[in-house]
Order: C-alpha cells, then structure tokens, then sequence
C-alpha cells in the first residue's frame, strides 16, 4: 500500500511544494516519523528521511510485474504524481526501462510519456499500455502453430528442453512472420512481451530450466556450469500455457473499466528510442512531471542483460547502444545534459523527482552530484526525500544488502523549473 492524497485541481504549483514539505514533515503513515538528515554539502536543501512508500513486492498493480534489471518500484512514481500532478497531466521517464513510470501515469489517469536508449524497452511497456483481455489472447495464442522441424541450435539447450526450444522458433518466426505482412497487432505485441519475460528464471513458470532471476539472461557458459553443478537437465515447458499462465496474472487487477481508462490516458502517449540527451520528439514546455531514475556508475549492463531477448526479437545486441559511464565525473557530466533537456521540455512551474542511491558502502551519495547539476541545469533544487526500508529477497540474491554494495535507498532528489 502507499499513502495517497488528493489535491485540488485548481492548486497551484507553488500550493504544492508547500503542501509537499508540511506533509513530508509530519509524515507517519507507516508507523514512524519523519526526521530531517543532514543536507547536501554546501547547498541549502532540506532532505526528509522516514518510509514514505511500503517496501511490499504485491501492493502494487499486477500489470507492472515485468522483469527488467534495477527498476523501481511503482510507489515511487505514484507517490510524486499523485502529489504533483492532476488527471489528464503529462508525466514523463527520460530513462524509462521496464516503463513503471508510464504505467503507473496510465493507471493514475495522465498521460505517460517515455524515452530510453535500450530499443527493447519499448517492446516492454506499449503492450501494458493497451491490455487486451485473457480471452483474446487465448484464442490468438490457440490460432498459432506452435511446431518447428527445424534442429534446435545447440547452445539454446543449456536453457530449454529440445520441444520447449522448437515451440519458440515456432512463435518467433510467427512474430516475424507477421510484423513482415503488416498484421502484428496489439495481441501479438503482448505475447511476445509476455514471451520476453518467460525466457529464463528460476520457476516452473519459465521456459527455462533453473536459472538466475528473469532480468538477467546469464551466457551459455555460465548456464552450462549451474546445470552441472546442479546436476540438473531442462524439462518441457509448454510455451503457450505458460504464456497464458502469466496473462492470467498480469490481468488479474485490471477490470474493463480500468481497462478502458488506462487505453484512453494513452491515446496521447509517446514511447521514443533515443537518448534522453536530445528529444526533438518532444515539444518546449511540454511536460508536467518527471518521474525518473538514471543508470548507476556502470552498476548494469542492460545489453548483456538482455541478450537472449534480443534473440527471440531479431535485435542484434549491438543494436543496444546505451551511455555507460564508469566515473562519477562522467556521470555527472551526462546527467547534466540530461537535465537540461529536460528543462526544455518541463513547462514552467513543472517538477522533477529524480531517484539516485548512495554507492560503495554509502561512499558516494549521488544528490551530491545530482543537485548541482540540476543547478547548472536551471532547475531549483526544491527538496531530497529519502525512503528508508530493507532490500528484498530479489537484492540480496545479487549480494546486495543494506550498507553493502548497491544503493541501501531511495534517494529522491526533487527539483521545480521556475514559473517565469
């Protein structure tokens, strides 16, 4: 659950950052209360610590259960858009991965916007933006042939049974087959979305034998040696049932009003593949929100990540061509391009809730850089809030725990673009 507010809708962008710091204040809807940490060195920005979203993997919508390496969690997004924004607003992720932020925009009735550099990103989100029901994709999945006599290729069986195997060669050349003709549809695009996120994991649910979780693809070597240290041999999975199986889930909250509501909040919606650096596709002044988080200091490399989904796809992974920065001065200098895009694109009075963590055992706190490249942006730094809570299960299986190697936090710097 999250705590939720409801503001006026004729309030004004000033009304809402001082409503935002008297609520972030006195904030105990968990059970604890807010205290005030110490400030970003050498600016003035008051930064408020307590849990403000809870850290409970089901409190969310089903819908946003896709896999996909360091994503947020959907209340971080719900938590400023609701604050922040009223329905039909414009809310924008310029590093948009997996698409939590545009979904949850949907969800809250605005319209959600998206950019990413990783093309596959946009093979994720645009399906869940128009859900179709269980039944139409039974009966498409029922119309497909799901044969191939084709050998399977050698390398693929450390990860699926030689039928598993045969039956996605069958259903990617289906795809292509019908991206080919013009006749890809939005039910197609959902199967295969839901295809991508079946590919591996650690469940009977996937088509894989055991494996790490889904938002890693790990190498045929590495696969080769988990398989023998387990002493185990991929078993058949049915492609089409598991592919149902996990409709059935991702389904499971949406009703045919929210249905409706999250298609029409996206009729206006734009997925763009570029680098969030320069997004001519988006207009001056534009955007009311921006809910984002940008890659860690080489923490992921989303293009190995995702190399056995650009398989199934047709994407070379070269075709992966994202802006990996190794030192924090690098890294800094690009998330200052990144800001000033998108100051462009923020209409006066418009936010930023820009989500960074502390690395190297909480040596480097990346506000720090953040804020004054927000600064040499033109934005005003408004506030940081700092979401205290443990690492789940998932976290501590790459051995990242609290004060260890990962971000221990959510570390939300929040930045207005002046109203003149």
């Amino acid at each position: 659950m999250i705590a939720t507010v409801s503001k006026p809708a004729k309030s004004t962008t000033s009304d809402r950052g001082t409503l935002l710091h008297r609520e972030l204040s006195s904030f105990s809807e968990f059970g604890t209360t807010t205290t005030m940490g110490q400030q970003a060195l050498g600016y003035d920005v008051p930064v408020y610590i307590n849990e403000f979203w809870t850290s409970k993997q089901r409190a969310a919508n089903r819908l946003h259960e896709i896999s996909y390496r360091a994503c947020f969690k959907p209340q971080l997004p719900r938590f400023f858009i609701e604050r922040l924004t009223k329905p039909g607003d414009v809310v924008f992720d310029p590093f948009m991965g997996r698409g939590t932020t545009l979904l949850e925009a949907a969800l809250l009735g605005r319209v959600p916007v998206g950019c990413d550099a990783n093309p596959l990103c946009e093979r994720l989100i645009s399906p869940r933006l128009h859900p179709p029901t269980v039944e139409q994709v039974e009966e498409r999945l029922e119309s497909i042939l799901f044969h191939s006599s084709c050998e399977p290729a050698d390398d693929l069986l450390v990860f699926y049974h030689p039928q598993t195997l045969r039956q996605l060669y069958a259903l990617k050349s289906y795809m292509a087959d019908r991206q080919r003709s013009g006749a890809f549809d939005s039910i197609d695009a959902w199967i295969q979305m839901v295809a991508i996120n079946r590919l591996t994991g650690h469940s009977k649910g996937f088509f894989s034998v055991y494996t790490l979780p889904p938002n890693q693809a790990v190498s045929v070597g590495s696969q080769r040696k988990i398989n023998e240290r387990l002493k185990q041999q991929p078993e058949f999975r049915s492609v089409p049932d598991l592919i149902l199986a996990k409709t059935k889930s991702l389904l499971r909250d949406i009703t045919p009003v929210l249905r409706e509501s999250i298609i029409a909040a996206s009729e206006k919606a734009k997925i763009i593949t570029t680098n969030c650096e320069c997004v001519p596709a988006l207009e001056s002044s534009s955007v009311d929100l921006i809910v984002t988080s940008p890659p860690f200091l080489n923490i992921v490399d989303y293009a190995a990540d995702n190399w056995l989904r650009c398989w199934f796809i047709g994407m070379e992974p070269k075709a992966v061509q994202l802006d990996i920065q190794t030192k924090l001065v690098g890294w800094e200098a690009s998330i200052t391009r990144a800001l000033k895009e998108m100051y462009r694109v923020l209409r006066p009075g418009g936010w930023i809730a820009f989500e960074v963590g502390e690395l190297q055992r909480g040596k480097v706190r990346l506000e720090e850089a953040v804020i004054p490249a927000g600064i040499k942006a033109g934005l005003n730094p408004v506030l940081v809030l700092i979401n205290s809570q443990k690492f789940t299960k998932t976290s501590n299986c790459w051995g990242v725990g609290n004060n260890d190697l990962g971000t221990n936090t959510n570390r939300v710097v929040v930045f207005q673009k002046s109203e003149r």
